[in-house]
């Protein structure tokens, strides 16, 4: 276990803020964070919980203690004919993960390839890319009540997972660290490639297998998205909006080319980042802080931007896409 103090979060947020907290506490089991969380330091100061910081964004130092979990264990803890089910430390790297269960063989995640973070944060974001969401394989998350240090395990219907949401970031926000998740994969993979193109452009690699459709998401995702180590950035930076189907007939009618997927006979989902680049957004930059030029959905830390630039530019996309289409874009990256 590690404390350090006045510590710079730079290597821990992917918007590449030199933002600084007063402690910073790195933990290695479970036993070590109850312990730490039985300390002065956590108990007499606000407390943060963070992954590789991929969905964050500092607005300012952060007064407190950040926690970040350095459980780095991936085990087998029961199989049979078709299934294997692996707990999974929350300081995994989520896509060594993805990584280790396509090389075994194991399917349910390769179509969530390259996603940044840790496997911790991408059970309480609910995180989820062409066509599948994390959920559809968590069978258990494990976490520490930040107040009492007791472990709790929450059963997939306990985490009340929704899109891009979960309990973690509603209703039980900052009152727990989760520690590790049971992900049960197929043995017989059941390829999901719905996704607009997606099985066409695995195709063009040979034949449909986890490794394929691993190297094609790859492929698509380092074409449209920036590296976050040259150009800091935190992905996706709203959350798809799901508008009613009232609302989406009219806008269909002034935007007939409008693109949008199907949620219920009620609703309907629209790309957030084909509204920002019909109101002229993409590539555009607003001093230090931007648009990135082949993805408007990301916002990007072009040189040396500061949080609050960041915010400031996220405000005025959401005030144009409310004036063009009455539609609020609501930020999946979380301010602090």
């Amino acid at each position: 276990m590690k404390i350090k103090e006045n510590f710079s979060l730079l290597p821990h947020n992917t918007f590449g803020l030199n933002i600084k907290t007063d402690f910073f506490i790195e933990f290695n089991s479970v036993e070590e964070l109850q312990m730490v969380l039985q300390s002065d330091i956590v108990k007499s100061n606000r407390v943060l919980c963070i992954g590789g910081g991929s969905n964050l964004l500092f607005l300012s130092d952060f007064k407190g203690v950040v926690l970040h979990s350095n459980i780095q264990s991936v085990t087998i803890i029961k199989e049979d004919a078709d299934s294997v089910f692996l707990e999974v430390g929350s300081g995994v790297n989520w896509d060594d993960l993805v990584a280790h269960t396509v090389e075994n063989g194991w399917g349910g995640i390769e179509n969530l390839s390259l996603i940044p973070g840790e496997t911790g944060a991408s059970a309480l974001q609910n995180i989820g890319a062409y066509g599948v969401e994390v959920q559809d394989v968590i069978e258990k998350v494990k976490a520490v009540n930040i107040s009492t240090g007791k472990v709790h395990d929450f059963s997939h219907d306990e985490c009340r997972y929704g899109y891009r949401s979960s309990t973690f970031k509603n209703e039980m926000k900052g009152a727990y660290s989760i520690t590790s998740v049971i992900l049960k994969l197929s043995k017989k993979p059941v390829f999901k490639l719905n996704y607009p193109h997606l099985e066409e452009e695995v195709l063009k690699t040979g034949e449909i297998s986890l490794t394929n459709i691993r190297k094609t998401i790859i492929t698509i995702r380092e074409s449209k998205l920036p590296d976050p180590k040259i150009l800091g950035n935190a992905g996706s930076f709203f959350i798809n909006p799901v508008i009613s189907k009232q609302h989406f007939e009219a806008l269909q009618t002034q935007f007939p080319e409008i693109p949008h997927y199907f949620v219920s006979e009620t609703q309907e989902k629209v790309p957030a980042a084909w509204l920002i680049e019909q109101c002229g957004w993409k590539g555009k930059q607003i001093g230090n802080a931007g648009v990135h030029d082949k993805q408007a959905l990301v916002l990007v830390n072009l040189c040396g931007a500061t949080g609050s630039e960041i915010v400031h530019l996220a405000e005025q996309i959401q005030l144009s896409v409310q004036v063009k289409f009455g539609v609020e874009l609501i930020p999946e990256v979380n301010y602090i």
